[in-house]
């Protein structure tokens, strides 16, 4: 039986897309043993879907001073020897990884015994963990198509990122029916993130009663970010968060109001679903969103509005002339060549295990 073993962790993120590959690895025939931190969120996710799972100490490595600088260190060098001493073990025929400061110690090991290793970079430009790992990588997958100039030649391979096959199957009646939404308005998805996105929650809501009149809309607001006062409006429903039904939602709008995540954006591609991206401010973060959305823009699949210039009459113009072009957006879409993720990066598993 072929060994594969994955990593990746600290964020959701780091964990769903390897979480995505495991049906079509296991049809493959591979034994799949997953390596994160001792009690990050992956070591919840993973040990829910019965996948044998190794901890060992990480530390995250900073670009800015912090007195964990100092200690964190020693923590990587612990979950070396750690991942070291398992992968010598276990032999792994090949190890993907999808990043998050843990998989760096996992991704030198492996190389350490000359086990191939697949790296996946979500975002446009590569963060610092996968900068660290990508010198010591068989090949690097990616989302977007100028995130090969930021990578060695030869090493890269733009596949997309894999999204649960579950999210493929949902069913609009369910969904109108769980929202008590009708079948003769639009519906328009929002979300936040799993956190939520105050700015994004707070422009929505000042545009309910104008959008409402043409669209009905299903709001994923973030724990702790229910409106009372909006509770039970017509035509709007919104959720702290959603899990299971997810897919649902998905089946039965005509178009998505988002973060621009990698992860989340790259679902809304394989749905082919029309969509407005709202990125996170460079202010707030690396930049990466920025980045991530305006790709999506040129790529003809998404419109994108800066959270800095939003207005409810910016959001409520969009809304509508996304909604008159859907076709345009579906169409461009359709046309991408990372629609079959999970088929391009195991066909790369196989290659790398092979060579």
């Amino acid at each position: 039986m072929k060994k594969i073993l994955l990593t990746g962790g600290g964020t959701a993120g780091h964990v769903t897309p390897n979480i995505a590959l495991l049906p079509a690895l296991k049809n493959m025939g591979y034994e799949i043993k997953y390596m994160g931190s001792y009690d990050g969120i992956e070591k919840k996710l993973i040990e829910e879907l019965n996948i044998d799972y190794i901890g060992i100490s990480s530390g995250k490595l900073r670009r800015y001073m912090s007195v964990k600088n100092f200690t964190d260190p020693f923590r990587v060098i612990k979950g070396f020897s750690e991942a070291k001493k398992f992968i010598k073990k276990y032999r792994p025929d090949v190890v993907f990884s999808k990043g998050g400061f843990v998989s760096v110690p996992v991704v030198l090991a492996a190389d350490k015994y000359k086990i191939p290793v697949i790296i996946h970079e979500s975002d446009m430009t590569p963060g610092l963990a996968n900068k660290l790992a990508i010198p010591h990588a068989y090949k690097v997958c990616h989302n977007f198509p100028e995130t090969s100039n930021y990578l060695p030649k030869g090493k890269s391979v733009l596949t997309g990122s894999p999204i649960r096959s579950e999210l493929l199957s949902g069913n609009k009646t369910r969904g109108l029916s769980m929202c008590h939404f009708t079948s003769d308005k639009p519906v328009i998805m929002v979300i936040g993130g799993s956190l939520g996105a105050a700015s994004v929650n707070e422009i929505v809501r000042k545009s309910l009663d104008e959008l409402l009149k043409n669209y009905q809309i299903v709001h994923l607001c973030g724990k702790g970010k229910l409106e009372e006062s909006l509770q039970g409006k017509k035509g709007y429903i919104q959720f702290e968060y959603i899990k299971d039904e997810l897919k649902d939602l998905f089946a039965m709008a005509q178009i998505i109001i988002s973060r621009a995540g990698a992860n989340a954006i790259c679902e809304i591609l394989a749905l082919k679903k029309p969509n407005i991206l709202i990125p996170l401010s460079a202010n707030a973060s690396r930049g990466d969103q920025i980045l991530n959305a305006e790709s999506f823009k040129k790529q003809g699949y998404s419109e994108v509005l800066k959270e800095e210039e939003l207005t409810p009459d910016l959001l409520i113009h969009t809304v509508n002339n996304v909604y008159k072009n859907k076709i345009q957006y579906i169409h461009a879409m359709d046309l991408s060549p990372s629609k079959d993720s999970i088929k391009l990066i195991t066909d790369l598993i196989n290659e790398a295990v092979n060579v």
